[in-house]
Formats: C-alpha cells, structure tokens, sequence
C-alpha cells in the first residue's frame, strides 16, 4: 500500500494516513466539526515546538487547508514556520503518533518535538 499525499500551494501538507487518523479521532470524540490546529509555540530544547490538537474555534488570520475530508488550521503567526511542513501518522514498533517533516527547521533536538 503506497501513501499519496494531497498538495496545497501553501500551508501544511496533509498524508493521506494522517488524514485518516484525524478521522477517527473525532469519531471517538463523536464530533465532526473539529479542525486539525498546528502551530508553533517557544518551547522545547530547540526553541520552538509544535501543538497540534483537534479545535472546534477559528481566528482571524487562520490558514484553513483541506485534505480528505479533514479541515487543518494554522495561525497566521505559525503559518510561516509551517509551509511546506508534510504532516503524517506513523504507527510502528518504533514510533507511533503524528509526524512533521519541516522544510524550514534548521535544527532540531534529538527526541524530535522542537525545532529551531
């Protein structure tokens, strides 16, 4: 099984298998009008970590990208830091959660949740 992955002109780039797993967390939480929030937060031995939760608000300025049925939103204050950024969903013996490949991190720490 190949993963394709939806592509937007700018923002955050959404797998097809994170967009799933999106899906089934807010069936757990029974709702269907959450968005995937990223944004970039101070923190972390690198200087910047990244939040994503599921949101039910949405803000002047927020990027809203769609990618299977999935709404993504990014504060404008974090869409920079963002663009480009392909977020997936692993889930093997060594790693299970969501992750973010980032074209604009310069460096990151070792256990991967900040960036600078």
């Amino acid at each position: 099984m190949t993963d394709t992955v939806t592509t937007t002109t700018q923002g955050v780039i959404l797998t097809d298998i994170a967009a799933d797993k999106v899906k089934s967390l807010m069936a757990n939480e029974g709702r269907d009008d959450l968005v995937l929030r990223i944004a970039v937060q101070p923190g972390g031995c690198s200087g910047l970590r990244y939040q994503l939760e599921l949101d039910d608000r949405s803000f002047d300025g927020d990027v809203v990208s769609e990618f299977g049925g999935v709404k993504v939103a990014v504060d404008k204050m974090s869409a920079p830091y963002l663009s480009g950024a392909q977020i997936d969903f692993a889930d093997t013996i060594s790693q299970q959660g969501f992750t973010i490949d980032n074209p604009n991190a310069q460096n990151s720490c070792a256990c991967g949740d900040s960036f600078h």
